[in-house]
């Protein structure tokens, strides 16, 4: 069985069979009628700006997808923060990239919709560590994808060993509740020295310390166990009973201190939302977010034709005529005409034609992606991450809310 799990092949994503049915009739009309349309086709979620601003990803991978297309891409840098307005231009014969669409929509969609929700994550605790925990909540063939947006967006690490290793990063993690369990409760003390002798010097000592007894008791004799080869401990409470996890977080980070152990980092997981991070961001060190992340609801692009040209209908290459000047179209509801998107000097996103007059100071975002189905651009995560952060800082896209116990402003 050369699908075991039942995932479409890269093959079938590449020769444009990963699409709807309805791209496949529409290339059997027009080839019947003898019409391939030069276009320029555009990728937007929203038209105008609506004041709220998303991550851009999952550009490598359409670079990857229209190479060796007889097209011409423009699309914002990876990383890029966009509120409204297209984040791609197609232009070329409509036949040579009309089956891709579902598959570019895919590749843009849900990444950046991880990345913005990664990012939310980021920026409510910018002092703190913030992990990548939800890789088992996707399909695994995509964990690489929900990590590289965790990274892009600014997370300090992820859990996934295989997207690791397609991402050339190393996977952070310490035990489960399923180790603790094979010990037995009040075999703890066993639990903790085993890992400790097994597992590699570089791993960090986290000691999970919510599984039979409370917070307090298992940090505490976990500190006493491994001394001062404990890193720090991890609160993993289930919603369940967690109640007042500040006050827990709190009541631990005494009893630690208490008993000299300040070097002993508190770590929480567990449904962690941005509201949860900043209701305990002063109070622990680190977090691991996971369902926030992989439940994001995944950004809604639409590629819509905005410019045809009439003369060209010839099926074998769908050239423009000499003098041919493409006409400005669109469905209703979209805006016709190929447009360009800028970044203005107070953080703004601006929408215009193409042609017109840039806004005052606007840098223009789309940048040439392929030239005759030739990629043209480099991809680094690191860049893009520092994109991410610079731009999000730009546009204010940070935390507003006040610190649990001040009223000062935050972001």
């Amino acid at each position: 069985m050369s699908q075991p799990f039942g995932t479409v092949s890269a093959e079938a994503i590449l020769e444009g069979a990963a699409t709807d049915a309805y791209f496949e009739r529409t290339r059997t009309t027009l080839e019947h009628a003898g019409k391939n349309p030069r276009v320029v086709a555009e990728v937007t979620a929203d038209q105008f700006p609506t004041g709220s601003f998303d991550v851009f990803t999952g550009i490598e991978d359409v670079a990857t997808l229209f190479e060796g297309r007889d097209v011409d891409v423009d699309a914002l840098p990876d990383g890029q923060l966009f509120d409204g307005g297209p984040v791609m231009r197609i232009e070329g014969p409509y036949l040579e990239f009309a089956e891709l669409e579902t598959s570019l929509l895919g590749f843009l969609s849900q990444p950046s919709g991880f990345a913005t929700a990664a990012l939310e994550a980021r920026l409510a605790a910018p002092d703190s560590t913030v992990l990548s925990f939800g890789a088992r909540h996707v399909h695994p063939s995509i964990a690489a994808t929900v990590e590289r947006a965790a990274l892009l967006a600014g997370l300090d690490g992820f859990s996934h060993v295989a997207a690791g290793e397609i991402l050339g990063k190393e996977p952070g993690g310490t035990m489960p509740h399923a180790l603790m369990f094979c010990f037995g409760e009040g075999n703890q003390v066993e639990a903790w020295t085993a890992f400790d002798e097994a597992v590699p010097e570089d791993v960090p000592r986290i000691a999970l310390v919510d599984t039979f007894w409370d917070e307090k008791s298992e940090s505490l004799l976990a500190a006493e166990t491994l001394g001062e080869d404990l890193d720090g401990v991890r609160i993993d409470t289930t919603s369940s009973r967690r109640g007042d996890l500040r006050h827990i977080v709190r009541e631990v980070r005494w009893e630690l201190d208490a008993r000299g152990r300040k070097d002993v980092d508190i770590f929480c997981s567990g449904g962690l939302d941005p509201e949860a991070i900043r209701n305990l961001r002063d109070v622990a060190d680190g977090f691991g977010v996971g369902s926030h992340i992989t439940g994001a609801d995944s950004v809604d692009f639409s590629l819509d034709i905005v410019e045809i040209s009439e003369g060209a209908d010839d099926a074998s290459n769908g050239r423009t005529q000499s003098g041919d000047e493409g006409t400005p179209v669109s469905k209703r509801g979209k805006l016709s005409g190929e447009k360009q998107v800028y970044r203005t000097p107070d953080g703004g996103h601006q929408i215009a034609l193409a042609d017109a007059k840039p806004p005052d100071g606007g840098e223009p975002l789309l940048e040439p992606l392929l030239r005759d189905g030739e990629i043209v651009r480099e991809f680094d995560l690191e860049e893009a991450t520092e994109r991410c952060l610079a731009d999000a800082a730009a546009v204010d896209f940070g935390d507003r809310t006040t610190d649990p116990e001040s009223d000062v402003t935050n972001g």
